[in-house]
């Protein structure tokens, strides 16, 4: 069997692009510390409009006289009629979450360590490698390119081309999706109708949700195709590593990515038809 050294170089590019994204990640899992910081003041602290719990120099400073204060328990009274019933205190002038569009359950914004794991899945989950492989076959016998032959070593190096080209498009686009929040996933919509959910399986190829719900274009996913695919000219055979080559490869990119969206929507309905279990949700 022969596989060429362009594997080695294949990998340590994916293996740099693993190490961007994972110190992507990392940077992005601090905010959620900070915030939860911040939101548990209010229980480590007293109230700092309450005299009792401020030295003589703070309750100079703020403007507070502790010869015409109330006594503690009444402030202690006003504070418990602020809280609610998890003993928190509300504000009422805080703004409501927006709520996720089309979507029947409420939208949770993807963490950090779930990008990871969509990136593993979406690269080495089996419907994947089978996918890959059928599509590696058809390649081999057609001989596309010449230079990898009709043989397994050819069908090796074909597939370890094209599975290093989706783990760099898949890295890329989670890393670079985390700047604004894209969420790369794919949401399913069971309940709709099935021309519904044909339309949903074709517009979330282009489209992709942000961390408040709403849907917009999904620009991480178009910098990853193409990049990936143009980045992929400098290991791929002189036939396969042109311009004309890398833009081809970019549509069947989004070809390969709707029949993926496809599958997530149609397939768990289709295992429990084969299983005998149509009627159960």
């Amino acid at each position: 069997m022969r596989i060429g050294g362009g594997v080695f170089r294949r990998c340590a590019g994916a293996a740099l692009l693993a190490g961007l994204f994972l110190a992507a990640i990392t940077a992005c899992g601090q905010t959620p510390r900070v915030i939860q910081s911040t939101e548990n003041y209010s229980e480590n602290e007293a109230p700092a409009t309450d005299p009792s719990a401020l030295s003589p120099q703070r309750t100079a400073d703020v403007g507070f006289d502790t010869d015409s204060a109330a006594p503690p328990d009444t402030f202690a009274s006003e504070e418990a009629s602020c809280l609610s019933d998890s003993g928190h205190a509300e504000l009422p002038s805080a703004p409501a979450p927006a709520a996720p569009v089309e979507q029947s359950e409420p939208y949770t914004p993807i963490k950090p360590h779930e990008r990871l794991v969509w990136v593993v899945k979406t690269t080495l989950w089996p419907q994947h490698l089978m996918f890959g492989a059928i599509r590696t076959g058809i390649a081999t016998a057609q001989d596309a390119p010449p230079e990898d032959g009709p043989h397994w070593g050819g069908f090796a190096e074909r597939f370890g081309i094209r599975l290093t080209g989706v783990a760099t498009s898949k890295v890329m686009e989670a890393s670079v999706g985390s700047l604004w929040g894209e969420d790369p996933r794919y949401f399913r919509v069971p309940e709709e109708s099935f021309g519904a959910r044909v339309k949903n399986v074709i517009r979330m190829t282009f489209l992709a949700r942000r961390s408040d719900g709403r849907i917009a274009p999904a620009y991480a996913r178009y910098i990853a195709f193409s990049g990936s695919n143009f980045l992929s000219n400098t290991w791929r055979p002189d036939s396969d590593a042109d311009t004309g080559d890398a833009v081809r490869r970019t549509f069947e990119a989004f070809a390969g990515h709707m029949a993926g969206n496809a599958w997530n929507e149609f397939w768990p309905d289709a295992k429990r038809c084969i299983f005998h279990r149509c009627k159960q949700p």
